[in-house]
């Protein structure tokens, strides 16, 4: 019996208190907190009608240390779960250090002022949680968070050596809008206009925004056309998998999100320096962000699936083998069951696990972690009963353009 606070009222949000209530045994008591009250009260009722529990909601600055340990002392969670802007990590983490709470999240801290994100700024917090007898579990979503998971199962089950991965992440739905992203339009666009970089033979190589494309046959899917991007999971995974020689992130996007993104970038709208603006300053992605669908509202009506895994090559019993873990997600089936569409649904599912696993103490540890450094079984068993089942494929050779 657990009192846990989530924090951020988007679409992923909804996802976690949605599934932390189908569980009452663990989380008995939920407080959902956001700068707008209003959206916490919209889920709350949600999830009051579907399974019949109440949900506290609470009004809260993310950015505002003080006021994140008021509410913080006055909910005393055991545990904060960080599903709030990348940009707010460090002022939540702070404020967990200052009350004595455990703290996960789904995404590496981002500063506002630059399109840049890794997870330096998150692991010098390593020796204060270590000190402080707290946990703090980070890039428990779906990219990173099960993708890891996937690669320390494979690391502990399926190989005596890893070698080579290459996570890939298809949404092979239809939302029906000319341009939307499926989460925060702004963490979106900075995260796929920077440049891309991946990790071979013991460095990291950067290369132009969207410049490397390969076609993939997802499972579930068929082909799309993926591109090689910079994502977070690397980082973390270039330390924790023994042997690795090379790993790289691809992402799929149509012919008409790559012709939006370019026209967009080309008139400045992508930017994030302030302009003048009828005397005042404005940063363009923001006022984009204002224009774009909310990802939350997206999921009626969404149809198709999602389909993400990693292509692991390695070594067992000293011979060379090939493997596809990965999901499907269906984008109308997340909306009957909690009102969501699958990339909100595909990140909020394993935060409520992670946050399990941390309630219960099969992971446990103080200091900061990435997810793939706590046993990877309990979970992979609950990704197959709460809503994301895996699939492993042994395949007898890679694509030719993986390779």
């Amino acid at each position: 019996m657990s009192n846990v606070l989530i924090i951020g009222a988007g679409g992923v949000g909804g996802v976690v208190v949605n599934k932390c209530a189908q569980q009452p045994d663990i989380f008995s008591h939920i407080t959902l907190a956001s700068r707008t009250v209003s959206k916490c009260e919209e889920i709350a009722a949600g999830v009051r009608e579907r399974t019949g529990v109440e949900i506290a909601v609470e009004e809260v600055d993310a950015d505002n240390v003080p006021e994140l340990c008021a509410l913080i002392k006055k909910i005393k969670p055991d545990l904060v779960i960080n599903v709030a802007l990348p940009y707010q990590d460090l002022p939540i983490m702070d404020a967990c250090l200052e009350t004595g709470v455990n703290y996960m999240d789904t995404a590496n801290y981002e500063p506002p002022e630059e399109a840049k994100f890794e997870y330096s700024w998150q692991w010098a917090y390593q020796d204060r949680y270590q000190k402080a007898g707290l946990t703090a579990l980070l890039g428990c979503g779906f990219d990173p968070g099960v993708t890891n998971i996937y690669c320390a199962y494979a690391q502990q089950e399926l190989f005596d050596e890893i070698h080579y991965i290459d996570i890939l992440d298809c949404n092979g739905g239809d939302h029906g809008h000319a341009f939307a992203t499926n989460f925060n339009p702004e963490i979106n666009i900075r995260e796929i206009t920077q440049k891309g970089k991946y990790w071979e033979n013991g460095e990291w190589r950067e290369i132009e925004p969207m410049s490397v494309c390969h076609e993939f046959d997802y499972p579930g899917v068929g082909v799309r056309n993926s591109y090689l991007l910079y994502h977070e999971e690397e980082e973390s995974l270039v330390k924790n998998i023994r042997g690795l020689k090379r790993i790289r992130f691809w992402m799929t996007f149509g012919e008409e999100y790559i012709t939006h993104l370019r026209v967009l970038q080309n008139v400045g709208m992508t930017s994030i320096e302030p302009v003048e603006f009828e005397g005042q300053q404005i940063i363009p992605l923001k006022f984009l962000k204002a224009l774009l669908p909310d990802p939350a509202s997206l999921s009626d009506g969404y149809t198709g699936k999602t389909s993400i895994g990693c292509l692991i090559e390695g070594i067992k019993d000293g011979q060379k083998k090939i493997c596809f873990i990965y999901n499907n997600c269906d984008h109308a089936v997340c909306h009957e069951e909690v009102g969501a569409q699958a990339v909100s649904y595909t990140t909020g599912v394993p935060a409520m696990i992670g946050a399990k696993m941390l309630l219960t103490g099969q992971w446990k540890g103080a200091g900061v972690y990435n997810v793939e450094q706590f046993n990877p079984m309990p979970f992979m068993e609950e990704l197959n009963v709460r809503g994301l089942p895996w699939q492993v494929v042994w395949l007898d050779e890679k694509p030719k353009e993986f390779i």
